[in-house]
């Protein structure tokens, strides 16, 4: 009988694609982020040079919070070839962990960097304990569970693995097995697997019968086009008590390339739904309010994937690709004094408006904007630019010793 994995305090894992993201995942509940490392993350887009995750491993550590760097990329031979002096000087910023798929790299950095603890990717299609077992025999400590599984299949692997396992709770679904999609390169010569993805699965598509060229042929009664590759997303909020249970190690959210709007409400949410089973045990229930929420950020219908059953027809979005969102990120609250609030604008706001500030507790508060200056005191009658510094009137208490996110409903067209 092989060892079962003594249940350890589960991690809120956040998606971090910059420095204010990973900061407002902390803020909000995160116990640990991962980011990308550099040219060598699935994540092109959000890789971070060693300068700042040198910034990161320093905001982490005044939090009190673990960090964790993605070098999950299949590697080429010129990539290989520079690796090394990549991981020599990330193993001085000191990561809790890397994440790694491809084999070559994993072996590269178990040479160069031994003291650093190595996390298996979800793309590495870790779908049974059997492969647990393997990745342990090489030093691996953890395992990112391949999103094809069900909640049964990872709590076996939790079991009966050897190491710790990580499960996606959140977030967008790629359509290709575990993440490994061709379709990029194909289309455009941008690859997926090397963190450069233009997203076809998203991309509206008809079908044409070869000797009939230019006629569409519907699909699913969609005489427009359909979607067909592309998934809801992601999200397991009430499936907390099976998650406990199947003895995840840590939770993981989708989004590096997502607002930090997104990372701070996704990751409150699921703090607060895990610290309350915690707390209730067999009295917990879910709170509408956490899907409410979670409504409000960025996202396509949700589906629960392959969590409790097969994936079907309903768990895609055949109309469109675009993300629905009901709520503009709307400005940063920086501080609170002289009967003011200080914040720094994201999306246009406006006299009259309401901005809603969430707090990490799980709490929002309205702030009705009555008035509006700028930073010399000159009144305004709209916060318009990006990133510009306004101040609105204020009365009450409020703990500004940390920034927090206001959010703003938009408009219904």
């Amino acid at each position: 009988m092989m060892e079962i994995i003594n249940q350890k305090k589960i991690e809120i894992l956040a998606p971090a694609g910059d420095l204010e993201k990973l900061r407002f995942a902390y803020i909000y509940g995160a116990d640990a982020a991962y980011v990308g490392g550099g040219a060598f993350s699935l994540r092109s887009a959000s890789g971070m040079d060693l300068d700042t995750l040198a910034s990161a491993r320093e905001i982490a550590d005044s939090m009190g919070k673990k960090l964790y760097v993605a070098v999950n990329i299949f590697a080429d031979n010129e990539e290989i070839e520079r690796l090394p002096d990549f991981l020599l000087a990330v193993a001085e910023i000191r990561p809790d962990g890397l994440i790694v798929s491809d084999p070559g790299v994993f072996s590269t950095c178990r040479e160069y960097c031994p003291q650093l603890p190595l996390h298996i990717s979800t793309q590495a299609n870790n779908t049974n304990w059997r492969t647990a077992k393997f990745w342990q025999q090489q030093g691996a400590s953890r395992i990112v569970l391949a999103r094809e599984l069900s909640l049964k299949e990872g709590a076996e692997i939790s079991a009966l693995g050897g190491l710790e396992t990580e499960i996606f709770v959140h977030g967008a679904i790629c359509i290709s097995y575990s993440g490994r999609c061709l379709l990029s390169s194909y289309f455009n010569q941008r690859s997926a697997n090397k963190g450069d993805c233009t997203h076809p699965c998203r991309w509206k598509y008809a079908l044409m019968e070869e000797s009939r060229p230019g006629i569409y042929l519907p699909l699913f009664e969609d005489t427009q086009g359909t979607y067909i590759m592309n998934s809801k997303d992601l999200c397991l909020i009430d499936r907390v008590p099976e998650l406990v249970e199947a003895g995840f190690s840590s939770w993981k959210i989708e989004g590096r390339n997502k607002s930090a709007y997104y990372v701070a409400n996704t990751v409150r949410v699921y703090r607060q739904a895990l610290d309350c089973y915690l707390r209730e045990g067999e009295a917990y229930s879910a709170r509408p309010e956490w899907r409410e929420e979670l409504e409000k950020i960025s996202h396509r219908e949700y589906t629960e994937n392959f969590a409790l059953r097969q994936p079907d027809e309903k768990d895609f979005r055949y109309q469109s690709s675009q993300s629905s969102r009901g709520w503009d990120f709307a400005a940063v609250l920086h501080d609170c004094k002289d009967g003011r609030l200080w914040l720094e604008q994201r999306n246009y706001f406006q006299i009259g408006d309401e901005l809603e500030l969430i707090l990490p507790d799980g709490s929002n508060r309205l702030l009705p904007i009555n008035a509006i200056y700028d930073e010399e005191g000159q009144a305004l009658d709209a916060a318009r630019h990006p990133k510009q510094k306004v101040s609105i009137p204020f009365s009450g208490k409020l703990d500004c010793s940390q920034p927090l996110i206001c959010r703003r409903e938009k408009a219904q067209e």
